[in-house]
């Protein structure tokens, strides 16, 4: 899980696109899940119509300048109507929501950005949480989400579910509520991951503790089909649609040049975000001064087999709104895209109240 390391001043980790450090598991990873583009020679996965209808539907690009940083912003639908803000997890971008924003558009004024690091946001010389959320407010401004009669609704996947969290808690006054999507904090480990760490400790292997600080700037590969071979996603999974995972890895690519000059490829975020960020202001956080929160969670995902043994969040009320998506892990986008589109539909028609 992405975000539950976050209690314990560890870093959370999300979406990891590079090979540079150790794999973090038990040992070699099948290559489905280590990776899962690489039969396709860079070539695209086909995909349904529905997904390139929704790509179809293209969002307004703006960089917003935000405490001296460009934050990229996407938007869709009319202003003026309800708005919601989505915000990705880490080493991820906006565009992991813009197959998912078209089908809330007719109803919503949909904004979604890529936080500074990541995406085709500036890097920072420090990343803070409250930097995070003066992002997400100065982009929800720009994308005029304000004008509305109601005031927005912030929905957050993994580390975007952190940073969402902690806006709630910090900022109640800028949003009507929060939604949560497969987000985690801290609590005592599963029976399940015990056993699972215990059966590598005696293979002689390391329990997984999230990344190692970065030492090394993102590789660049020659070609953007041998970079496409190295995308894979933390925590390790098989995405559940490949054609997802494909236009993610390439939206997560830029150009680069190679040690001799050529050109290469290379991946957008900071490698260095983690030694960069703050996180000890999440202990601050007072989530009874929140506004409304709901939580969706895929029903394979860590979180849900941690809720199965009745462990709770350190800091999510437990009687918060939630929804479970069925056959899906952490990355509940890639994995169930339309039954996402689906729970928030319904969640948002009658929440929050």
């Amino acid at each position: 899980m992405a975000d539950d390391l976050l209690a314990r001043g560890e870093p959370p980790v999300d979406e990891k696109l590079d090979d540079d450090e150790p794999v973090p598991l038990h040992g070699d990873l099948p290559p489905e899940i280590a990776s899962p583009l690489a039969p396709f020679n860079g070539e695209k996965p086909p995909a349904p119509a529905w997904f390139d209808a929704a790509l179809a539907d293209a969002p307004e690009r703006r960089l917003i300048p935000v405490e001296g940083a460009n934050v990229e912003l996407l938007t869709w639908g009319e202003v003026g109507k309800p708005g919601l803000i989505f915000v990705h997890g880490n080493s991820a971008h906006a565009d992991w929501w813009s197959f998912i924003a078209p089908f809330l558009a007719a109803e919503f004024r949909v904004a979604a950005i890529s936080l500074s690091g990541m995406g085709d946001s500036d890097w920072r010389d420090t990343y803070t949480f409250e930097g995070f959320a003066t992002e997400i407010y100065e982009c929800a401004k720009a994308a005029r989400l304000y004008e509305a009669a109601v005031k927005p609704i912030y929905i957050g996947h993994s580390f975007g579910g952190s940073q969402v969290f902690y806006s709630a808690g910090q900022h109640p006054e800028r949003m009507r509520g929060a939604v949560l999507v497969d987000t985690g904090f801290g609590g005592p480990p599963t029976r399940e991951q015990e056993e699972e760490w215990r059966k590598l400790a005696e293979k002689g292997g390391e329990r997984w503790r999230g990344p190692a600080h970065r030492t090394k700037p993102n590789r660049v590969y020659a070609t953007l089909e041998e970079a496409l071979t190295r995308f894979r996603f933390m925590p390790p999974q098989a995405p559940g649609n490949l054609y997802i995972a494909d236009f993610i890895a390439r939206r997560s690519l830029k150009s680069a040049p190679m040690p001799d000059g050529s050109p290469g490829w290379t991946w957008k975020f900071d490698p260095f975000l983690w030694s960069k960020l703050d996180r000890s202001a999440m202990a601050a956080v007072d989530p009874e001064k929140a506004p409304p929160m709901a939580q969706i969670f895929g029903d394979r995902s860590a979180i849900m087999r941690r809720r199965e043994f009745g462990q709770q969040s350190d800091y999510v009320p437990p009687d918060v709104p939630s929804v479970a998506i069925p056959d899906s892990e952490h990355h509940i986008m890639v994995d169930q895209p339309l039954a996402l589109v689906a729970a928030l539909r319904m969640l948002l028609a009658v929440w929050p109240a």
